[in-house]
């Protein structure tokens, strides 16, 4: 298929600098050529263009840089939904985890036109269910999944359009295992799908991945997949701002990617949180180029 990359070096959801380096170190990791060596045409549509932070003020310490970054996801939602109506497939590389408001604000939109539905399958260490009124930080990377499903800043539910991008029903939430206290109560009640590190361990990632397929499609044939690179065991993954022990194998993250391609539903595809500063030689950004290539065919036979 036509592969369209498009990159948002964006850094101002977070609470450490360095993630906006992920979409060069995912390129100089040679995803283009990976790709390629597959059988799609791959286009690099290049970077959406970001403000420095250092030369912002942050105007609300429970929102930081909330007008810069409502801005960014803005364009971004747009060149998606551009790339859907040109007949390609979205492959964005973040960049930290509010970039995921614009990259499913985009899809929903085009989706939306087409009278269908999307659905929603974040790998993840952390929950991104914050709001303004729960977050101990303000970093808005932790309120994306929140405001995809239309909850908090009514700026960032807004992006591409004042509705729900996604519905409950149809998100499932994989690898979780550090989540804030009051965003646990909001995960609960918030309908979502959600699978916990304790749920792999004990039924494991195939049967777990069969299960959130499922339940992310069974209403829409639309998957879009929310690749959170902490999402992955440290060992496997240096490279991230949040690592949290006890992540998902590189087997597991392969077997997991593998079958989202082997299911034909996936429309789009978010890698998000590579952090060059904290890495070991590129590890991570060649480790999400390995894992974009299972989702998009590469199998071993």
């Amino acid at each position: 298929m036509k592969v369209e990359m498009i990159g948002i070096p964006l850094d101002l959801g977070a609470n450490r600098r360095g993630v906006d380096m992920g979409p060069s170190a995912i390129r100089i990791a040679n995803i283009s050529g990976a790709l390629k060596n597959i059988g799609h045409e791959v286009i690099d549509e290049g970077d959406i263009n970001i403000v420095t932070p250092e030369l912002q003020a942050i105007l609300n310490p429970k929102l930081r840089y909330l007008p810069e970054i409502t801005k960014s996801v803005t364009s971004l939602a747009d060149a998606v939904t551009e790339t859907l109506q040109r007949g390609g497939f979205p492959l964005v590389l973040g960049g930290d985890h509010s970039i995921a408001i614009g990259t499913i604000g985009g899809v929903a939109r085009y989706l939306r036109e087409q009278k269908q539905e999307l659905g929603v399958i974040w790998i993840d260490a952390h929950a991104d269910m914050n709001t303004d009124k729960t977050s101990p930080s303000g970093n808005i990377h932790g309120m994306s999944f929140a405001a995809a499903l239309g909850n908090g800043c009514a700026d960032l539910v807004k992006v591409a359009g004042d509705f729900a991008k996604i519905k409950a029903a149809n998100s499932v939430l994989v690898g979780a295992r550090n989540l804030d206290p009051e965003e646990q109560e909001h995960v609960r009640q918030s309908g979502i799908h959600v699978f916990t590190m304790a749920d792999i361990d004990r039924r494991g990632i195939c049967d777990i991945m069969q299960n959130a397929i499922e339940l992310a499609t069974r209403n829409t044939g639309n998957l879009h997949i929310s690749l959170d690179m902490d999402a992955l065991d440290p060992q496997f993954a240096p490279g991230v701002g949040t690592p949290v022990r006890g992540g998902l194998t590189y087997r597991e993250a392969h077997t997991a990617m593998e079958m989202i391609g082997d299911s034909e539903q996936i429309c789009s595809l978010e890698i998000v949180e590579v952090n060059p500063i904290l890495d070991t030689r590129n590890t991570t950004a060649e480790m999400a180029v390995e894992l974009v290539e299972s989702a998009l065919g590469k199998r071993i036979l």
